[in-house]
């Protein structure tokens, strides 16, 4: 205890540099949340998301904090996810399935101070943005590939909205620009993530004499399957070689990373606009990269030159070299004429060489 008020006088002018003054509050860092609509696995759709929120980690630090949950279904189960992150603070969600886009703008009406990206919708808010990436592109040029190595291919495809659609037709295409009489069969199976049914649908068309197997779905089944019966395969969303090391011809791989963390640098900086972004192996969101062991180092050369080429805009999947038909023998664009983005975007038709029908969307 001072003896004297003199003393503690001078004893609280000597403390007061160190005490006087309450410390600024640490700054808290930007939640982010993210909706996997099925399970992590080592490749696949919601692994290179995942990856991307890695991505966001590691570029910004403890600016922001990441949290994910997975397996979860589009629909009511998505609303309540998407719900109970923005309720617990996430200032910035990533909802990257299609099914997700009706759940992220019902929460975001009740949320109007948070950020969403709603990845492969269309619908946009205020406090919405949308993206997707043109995975036709890298399509095309797995078509390129599987022309040169086989005349037959097939593919298990999940659901028949335009996004998988631009995929068959551009895949087609690709392997017709290299080998005019060849073939795609395709299944459909109304799910995004069912490896049974995937393996399944595989082994169906290879009982049907497919040489080469594509897929849009989200699991490493249809790779899996390759493997096993010798046959060739095109890995999808995320290289699949550790899978299929023997099957794999290319992977035709989603790149996130980029375009998520100059999204949240936006919210952090308050520069955060909603919008619409659609990028394509030109910016880097789509490549083929990863090739198998069997790939003669010419088509690679090939595959590669033509990456280029889309790069530099010399080349452009959806243009119509002769009249492009549909394959009932419709002519849906005439001779040296290109799709546009909007054409693309509501693409409902299948071209000529692939075998199948378009299935009903639920």
């Amino acid at each position: 205890m001072y003896k004297n008020l003199a003393a503690a006088l001078a004893a609280a002018c000597f403390i007061s540099p160190v005490f006087s003054q309450a410390a600024a509050p640490a700054k808290e860092p930007l939640k982010i949340g993210f909706v996997y609509v099925a399970p992590l696995t080592d490749a696949g759709w919601v692994r290179q998301h995942d990856d991307a929120r890695k991505a966001v980690e590691a570029a910004l630090g403890d600016r922001v904090k990441t949290t994910y949950v997975e397996n979860v279904p589009e629909g009511a189960d998505a609303e309540r996810v998407i719900r109970d992150l923005a309720s617990q603070g996430h200032r910035l969600i990533f909802t990257p399935s299609f099914g997700y886009m009706e759940p992220t703008l019902r929460v975001a009406k009740d949320f109007p101070d948070v950020k969403f990206e709603s990845i492969t919708g269309y619908k946009t808010a205020p406090n919405v943005a949308v993206a997707n990436a043109r995975y036709y592109e890298g399509r095309y040029l797995a078509g390129i590939a599987a022309g040169r190595m086989a005349s037959s291919a097939g593919y298990v495809a999940g659901f028949a909205i335009p996004e998988v659609i631009q995929g068959i037709n551009a895949f087609t295409l690709g392997m017709r620009s290299v080998n005019p009489r060849a073939s795609v069969k395709v299944v459909w199976l109304g799910a995004w993530f069912d490896p049974p049914r995937e393996r399944e649908a595989a082994m169906t068309l290879f009982n049907q004499g497919v040489e080469v197997i594509a897929f849009h779905t989200g699991s490493t089944a249809v790779m899996a399957a390759a493997q096993e019966r010798g046959k060739l395969a095109i890995a999808y969303h995320s290289d699949m070689r550790k899978v299929a090391p023997d099957a794999q011809l290319l992977a035709v791989t989603h790149q996130w990373g980029d375009y998520y963390t100059r999204r949240a640098r936006a919210v952090l900086d308050g520069s955060w606009k909603s919008g619409a972004v659609w990028g394509g192996v030109k910016d880097g969101m789509i490549r083929v990269d990863s090739f198998g062991p069997k790939v003669p180092k010419k088509v690679v050369d090939e595959v590669l030159a033509r990456q280029k080429d889309i790069t530099a805009g010399k080349l452009h999947p959806f243009r119509a070299r002769t009249a492009l038909l549909d394959n009932e023998g419709r002519e849906v664009l005439a001779a040296g004429k290109t799709l546009t983005d909007e054409q693309i975007l509501a693409m409902n038709f299948l071209v000529q060489g692939v075998v199948g029908k378009l299935a009903k969307t639920p």
